[in-house]
């Protein structure tokens, strides 16, 4: 049997995983914490720049072990301050993470999958399809990236970026393993030191992971919920037919009452103009949410090329805002950034713009190589 020479990437080791790393080259423990504050902390991917590490142990390091992010494709930055970096993955595809800044937050919206397979409707990342799951070191090298680039390493306390979402390309429970490990490390003092309640992973619906989320992790979590109905929701948010909402909020609720202190579901609802967006919508939404810990987060409509749907108008969200709002729902409604760089919610595409001919897009499609019901639990 041919034995392998690939090499472990660093990057996306866990305190513990990082730990038994050690322990399999015969060295100790605590070099774990070392190691990690190296690669979080100050950016570092080169082992001989870790001076407090003694020649012979980097060495060895250099031939068991890489520290390797993604590859930056492109950065852009919007007129509002939004930045958009494309970032190349193993499997060939490119994916996208956001950072936005308001007032005294920096939020990086971190991509779990090249693609997705859960084809929302008015979502520009599920019209290519489901190309690759990112590994751990894919999911947390974006956090690496844009922390590198702010020049905030070492870490400080008055970082640049001081929440992430999981709400960039993919769903992220069907990427689970990685996604966790990756959200363990944001949280892990030893890695960028994030409050659980400024992590938060966003869910189309896959019921059964949502309760195997509340066994290992206490992230904050949000449902992208975008109709109050099941009729709408199997249209909108196809998963919808196997999860349905009755299912899909007990679940939610089963994972915020877990979490042992007081926390909110954060529901995310797009506003399609004549589709979810009528008094009708908002009176049904009151009554499905009646009763649920939670604030809610109306997103208008991004449009993007081909989508067949278009924003409301002002007065048609204030209208929905009022109705949630008078009925005693914290509600706000997201303000659109960095819509100049193709930045904004739903608009995350894995786009290469050619350097020479601007009019080329870079879209990695590919037939989905595995079954979602089966990555979702079911046999």
């Amino acid at each position: 049997m041919a034995v392998s020479t690939a090499k472990v990437n660093l990057l996306g080791l866990t305190q513990p995983q990082m730990e038994s790393f050690f322990d399999s080259i015969g060295e100790k423990r605590f070099r774990a914490g070392q190691v990690m504050k190296w690669i979080h902390h100050f950016g570092v991917d080169d082992f001989d720049a870790m001076s407090n590490i003694g020649k012979a142990l980097r060495e060895k390091l250099k031939a068991s072990a890489e520290i390797r992010g993604p590859e930056i494709v492109s950065e852009d930055i919007s007129s509002d301050g939004t930045r958009k970096w494309v970032v190349r993955v193993a499997s060939g595809s490119c994916v996208e993470t956001v950072y936005i800044p308001q007032g005294g937050r920096g939020t990086l919206c971190v991509s779990s999958q090249a693609g997705c397979a859960l084809d929302c409707s008015f979502c520009s990342t599920g019209k290519q399809g489901f190309n690759s799951n990112l590994t751990a070191a894919e999911v947390i090298g974006q956090v690496w990236i844009a922390n590198k680039s702010f020049g905030t390493v070492p870490a400080k306390i008055d970082r640049a970026i001081t929440n992430v979402v999981m709400m960039g390309m993919g769903e992220p429970l069907l990427n689970f393993d990685n996604v966790v490990a990756a959200m363990h490390i944001m949280m892990d003092d030893l890695g960028y030191g994030i409050s659980k309640r400024k992590v938060t992973l966003s869910t189309s619906g896959v019921v059964p992971m949502i309760d195997e989320l509340a066994k290992v992790i206490d992230v904050s979590l949000a449902l992208s919920l975008h109709a109050p109905n099941d009729e709408l929701r199997d249209k909108l948010v196809p998963i919808n037919r196997k999860y349905p909402l009755k299912m899909l909020l007990e679940a939610c609720q089963r994972y915020i009452s877990q979490l042992g202190e007081k926390r909110f579901l954060t529901i995310e609802y797009t506003l399609l103009e004549g589709v979810n967006d009528q008094p009708e919508h908002a009176r049904q939404m009151i009554a499905l949410l009646a009763g649920i810990e939670c604030k809610i987060n109306l997103i208008p409509f991004n449009p993007f090329p081909h989508s067949g749907y278009e924003r409301p108008s002002n007065n048609a969200i204030r209208r929905f805002q009022d109705a949630l709002h008078k009925a005693g729902f914290n509600v706000t409604v997201r303000t659109t950034r960095g819509d100049d760089i193709d930045a904004a919610c739903g608009q995350l595409v894995g786009q290469v713009m050619d350097r020479t001919r601007r009019s080329e897009r870079y879209i990695a499609v590919r037939e989905l190589q595995s079954d979602v019901s089966a990555a979702a639990g079911r046999s």
